[in-house]
């Protein structure tokens, strides 16, 4: 898959690129993910890339010609991917949204700064909008990477073992994740539940599955009511002090 991130901060992207896992999903060519540097086509004499507001107002925008030609250079005439812009405007960005984009053969992710882009930009240049929350950051850098983190982990081999995303909070299942111990097998007294040690791995499985209902109807409730449940299930949770 690739991963095009549309910035005037491309060192800033590159950083987090090049580390841990989303580095060696690059060495290994299993996604292409990089930042472009929209300034490098800005027809300015000093490459600017924003100007005031027309009607007035504070701060500035993104002009929309460097955006355009850079999109244009990155896309191309073949392209058949998706063009999006990360701003608070957007859709949620969710777990299914991921996995959603993680089917796209491209994804160029435009990056916004200051009061916002020009909105000729996103009309012409803009496929969808997305979000990463409820809440306001100083540009789209960090969205972008959030998404691509979040998409790129998804591309089969990255992360080594298909069953490490599934098992996750937010997975197919609809449930947070179950809690984890390794070693020493005792730490400040707490020793590690007993099921886990004695290699019987169907008391494992259930263990976890159960841990999992625990810890979702604990810290995020409103996921149960979309989450598949048997009965057993339901009545194991109303046991717990749970309703469902």
């Amino acid at each position: 898959m690739k991963i095009t991130i549309l910035t005037i901060f491309p060192e800033m992207c590159e950083q987090v690129l090049s580390c841990s896992i989303l580095g060696r999903a690059r060495q290994a060519g299993l996604i292409d993910a990089r930042a472009v540097d929209i300034r490098a086509y800005s027809a300015e004499k000093h490459r600017n890339t924003d100007d005031y507001p027309f009607g007035g107002g504070q701060g500035m925008l993104m002009t929309a010609q460097p955006i355009a030609d850079a999109m244009k250079a990155v896309c191309g005439p073949d392209f058949h991917g998706l063009r999006v812009y990360m701003g608070p405007k957007g859709e949620r960005f969710s777990q299914a949204l991921a996995a959603k984009l993680a089917e796209a053969p491209e994804l160029v992710l435009l990056c916004g700064h200051y009061e916002g882009v020009d909105q000729r930009a996103l009309d012409h240049y803009i496929d969808r909008e997305i979000s990463i929350g409820d809440y306001i950051l100083t540009g789209g850098e960090l969205p972008a990477l959030v998404l691509t983190d979040a998409v790129a982990r998804l591309i089969p081999g990255v992360l080594g073992s298909a069953e490490s995303a599934a098992d996750e909070s937010f997975s197919a299942s609809g449930l947070l994740e179950y809690p984890q111990y390794t070693r020493p097998r005792v730490f400040e007294g707490e020793e590690v539940p007993e099921v886990l040690l004695n290699g019987n791995h169907r008391a494992i499985a259930q263990w976890r599955r159960e841990q999992a209902l625990l810890e979702t109807a604990r810290k995020r409730p409103e996921l149960l009511q979309a989450a598949q449940l048997t009965e057993k299930e339901k009545e194991y949770l109303e046991h717990q002090g749970f309703h469902v």
